[in-house]
């Protein structure tokens, strides 16, 4: 637990760390700000009044010496909340911060016309964010209790959905591994699909028909299994290690009628049509495509809305 911040008497400028909507990277800002004495507090999105440009429970790590990182809004408010975030960690006590509509602050404005109520924790026990961050490493669902009450953060079981939302008089902000998204295939498909999944900061792992180092535990519920082979045979034991498994999502590459002797493979292996149809089949978000950079757009945009839904 920290005690003491050694910040200045007077508000540092706010000035922007590095750019980055990761969870686990904006807590740990935090937590390193507080642990290495300059004070911090985490910013966190926890009502939104019409639209919004960012989701219940964003949030932003601010430093005492001005610092930060993460948003709250779409890039045009992140400054001015940093400066009320710094001017909490001077008092060493948290506060809430109204913004938009219904905001008294009427010189500061949100493009999409709506208003958000963001909840400013200044970072005086470090563990619950250690918690989360070491339950993120292990590939575990977690979340974040904050009591306005008593100021106080705890790191709590995830709640149903993964969904950020109000409890009674505390707000839980719930936190997801990374999507890991496992391709296998070979040649240019698998190429241009690794290349443009780690563009979307997926964790990727790449496996062609030789690889020998595929473990079926790194399937999880946070996994997609995307199968990019033009080859029945060789596609059959990764979709049997996906169907053995819980990935929120399994697609693979072929046509209806492929998909049709997919199907007939599958059932001759002893898995029902309940199982087999949790294949997407053909891949992708947009139909058929005919080029390498077209199709890894089209998984890669098909996992992340999955991944989007799962949490739902």
């Amino acid at each position: 637990m920290l005690n003491s911040f050694s910040v200045l008497d007077t508000p540092s400028v706010p000035v922007c760390a590095f750019v980055t909507d990761d969870a686990a990277a904006i807590i740990n800002y935090a937590a390193d700000g507080a642990e290495c004495g300059l004070g911090s507090a985490l910013v966190t999105l926890v009502e939104i009044r019409g639209g919004a440009a960012r989701a219940l429970g964003a949030q932003m790590a601010v430093r005492g010496d001005g610092s930060y990182c993460g948003y709250v809004s779409g890039g045009c408010t992140e400054a001015a909340v940093a400066a009320e975030a710094i001017a909490a960690i001077i008092k060493r006590t948290d506060r809430c911060l109204s913004l938009g509509e219904g905001s008294p602050f009427f010189d500061i404005s949100l493009p999409c016309g709506g208003g958000i109520t963001l909840a400013i924790h200044v970072v005086r026990d470090v563990r619950p964010i250690r918690q989360v961050l070491a339950a993120l490493e292990a590939r575990k669902r977690i979340a974040l209790h904050y009591a306005p009450g008593t100021q106080t953060i705890t790191a709590v079981k995830a709640p149903p959905g993964t969904i950020s939302s109000w409890s009674d008089a505390s707000f839980i902000r719930a936190y997801r591994p990374n999507l890991r998204l496992i391709l296998c295939g070979r040649g240019i498909e698998l190429e241009a699909t690794t290349r443009v999944a780690k563009a979307a900061e997926f964790e990727v792992f790449g496996f062609d028909q030789t690889s020998r180092n595929f473990n079926a535990s790194m399937i999880d519920q946070e996994t997609a299994v995307a199968l990019l082979f033009h080859d029945l045979d060789q596609e059959l034991p990764w979709l049997e290690a996906g169907l053995r498994r819980k990935p929120f999502y399994i697609g693979a590459l072929g046509s209806k009628r492929t998909h049709e002797r997919r199907f007939q493979a599958l059932s001759a292996m002893g898995y029902s049509p309940a199982q087999i149809d949790r294949i997407k089949a053909p891949i992708g978000l947009f139909g058929s495509t005919r080029d390498a950079n077209a199709l890894a757009l089209s998984v890669v945009a098909d996992v992340a809305q999955a991944f989007f839904m799962s949490q739902n």
